[in-house]
């Protein structure tokens, strides 16, 4: 019992000494630790307070962060606060472990414990990461005791707190959005005399820019720091925030999760006047939609458009989207003006707005009717048939000049009711999504030729039965003399693959004899 009891301290020992070996160790570079799986718990436990960054090197997010971190710790040289960095991308398991998988991130780990972390706000600068670090050690806001020195300040932003009791619960509030917030500078005063310049009572919180009131906000016994929080992040940003790659963290760390997107392209001669619109419908929902422009002419919008499937033609559109569940929702209407955008916010946090889905449900008996209804599970096997002619007319239900053809529609569904290789059908566009582009307003209208190729023609003549009823003849003419030759091809690249399974056979039986 006692020889156990004695390997087992030796063993202990023998572990304490590597680690403190291996901390010593620990590979550096510019002063910040370039940990791993193999390391990382090492010095965890070396040190009371390490502040980590989780990386992924090739995204831009990444890139910016990590510039941001190593100036940091430059200043932070001195501190009893190491830096150390994970490359996510490398240590996968660590990354896996630590849960820190997905968008960089920043940790202020504590005594030694994996799970006693705090994360750090995303950071605009190397002095935000300072700035935080000493709002948690000590006082998070100035004290003010006059006017003067409100004016002095040099930062465009200011956050200030009007406290008759600076020990007050409110104050506690006030200095934990502080924390939560160290790009914005945050001042706290009793003077009276700041007081009645601004024309408010005590217990007041005031967003300043360029010392000018931006929004007051009274504190009451219920306001929570996420309150505080939030009204800050949506008021030091204006009423609609056009997305772009300077403002893009900043919204998407909003901690208001309903998004208004805007979609439209900002040469457009109506642009002042759907944004006019869109801006009237911000103010009315501060604090509950964050109102976001996206030219649709600009590039680098690319992927945030493909992620929405918004393709540049459709503007101007609005989709609105919760960042819990990325469910998307579009304005169902033609019209944007301030009215229409209203009540759709309104619908949508009321829960009556309807999502939008890349698929609606198969409508029962949609194969029955003269005019076939397509959804998006059904388009491609629809439209893409090699035996059938296709005509698809592309719509969208709250567009007046869309609902104008259909009883045209019909009249020409009717007009090949007798005919099984010619199916006339539609497809509501804002409610489906399909794998091709449109690249034109709508109503559009798409025949999709008996081919075994996948070709599609859209029509741009004039909106007449007679018309609609030639081209489809004349597309059919065209699409029988491509079918004979595809026939062709098609026969003669069986005979050839035959004639090579043949051949394979005459040499394999000459290699058995």
């Amino acid at each position: 019992m006692a020889r156990r009891l004695f390997l087992l301290l030796a063993a202990a020992v023998l572990c304490l000494v590597a680690s403190g070996q291996d901390a010593k160790t620990l590979p550096e570079k510019d002063g910040i630790f370039q940990l791993s799986k193999t390391n990382f718990h090492i010095a965890l436990k070396t040190y009371k307070q390490l502040l980590v960054h989780f990386y992924a090197p090739l995204s831009a997010d990444g890139r910016h962060l990590s510039e941001v971190f190593q100036e940091a710790a430059g200043e932070l040289r001195d501190s009893d606060i190491k830096l150390a960095m994970v490359d996510v991308t490398k240590d996968k398991e660590l990354a896996k472990e630590l849960n820190a998988t997905g968008p960089p991130k920043i940790r202020l780990y504590l005594f030694g414990e994996k799970l006693n972390f705090v994360s750090c706000p995303v950071p605009q600068s190397a002095a935000s990461i300072v700035t935080w670090l000493k709002r948690r050690a000590g006082s998070a806001a100035d004290l003010i005791t006059d006017l003067s020195q409100l004016e002095s300040a040099q930062e465009e932003l200011s956050v200030v707190g009007f406290f008759q009791e600076l020990e007050s619960e409110y104050v506690r509030v006030f200095y934990s959005t502080a924390v939560s917030l160290p790009d914005v500078r945050f001042a706290v005063t009793q003077n009276d005399d700041v007081i009645r310049n601004f024309d408010v009572t005590h217990d007041v919180v005031l967003l300043l820019k360029n010392s000018q009131l931006i929004q007051a906000y009274q504190m009451t016994p219920q306001t929570s720091k996420e309150d505080l929080v939030t009204f800050v992040s949506v008021y030091q940003m204006e009423a609609v925030t056009e997305y772009s790659g300077k403002t893009a963290t900043r919204i998407l760390s909003s901690p208001v999760l309903s998004h208004a997107l805007l979609f439209v392209n900002k040469s457009s001669a109506n642009f002042h006047t759907v944004h006019a619109a869109f801006n009237t419908a911000a103010e009315i929902f501060r604090m509950k939609i964050l109102f976001v422009l996206v030219d649709v002419w600009e590039p680098r919008n690319g992927r945030l458009m493909e992620y929405f499937r918004v393709r540049a033609y459709e503007a101007p559109l609005v989709r609105l989207v919760n960042l819990t569940d990325h469910v998307t929702y579009q304005l169902p209407s033609a019209t944007l003006d301030a009215d229409s955008i209203e009540a759709f916010c309104r619908d949508y946090l009321d829960g009556k707005a309807k999502p939008k889905m890349q698929s609606e449900p198969i409508p029962e008996g949609w194969d029955q009717r003269p005019v076939k209804e397509l959804v998006g599970s059904t388009f491609e096997a629809v439209a893409f048939n090699p035996n059938r002619t296709v005509f698809v007319l592309f719509y969208v239900p709250y567009s007046p000049e869309c609902r104008a053809v259909f009883t045209l529609w019909e009249e020409l569904a009717e007009a090949f009711k007798a005919r099984d290789d010619v199916v006339v059908a539609r497809i509501d566009a804002s409610a489906n999504d399909i794998n091709m582009s449109v690249q034109r307003a709508y109503p559009a209208f798409c025949l999709f030729p008996a081919l075994y190729a996948e070709r599609a023609v859209f029509y741009t003549g004039d909106r007449k039965l007679k018309a609609l009823l030639a081209f489809v003849h004349q597309e059919m003419k065209k699409a029988a003399k491509d079918r004979m030759k595809e026939n062709e091809d098609r026969r003669k690249y069986v005979e050839s693959m035959k004639a090579e399974d043949e051949k394979k056979e005459r040499n394999a039986t000459k290699e058995e004899l």
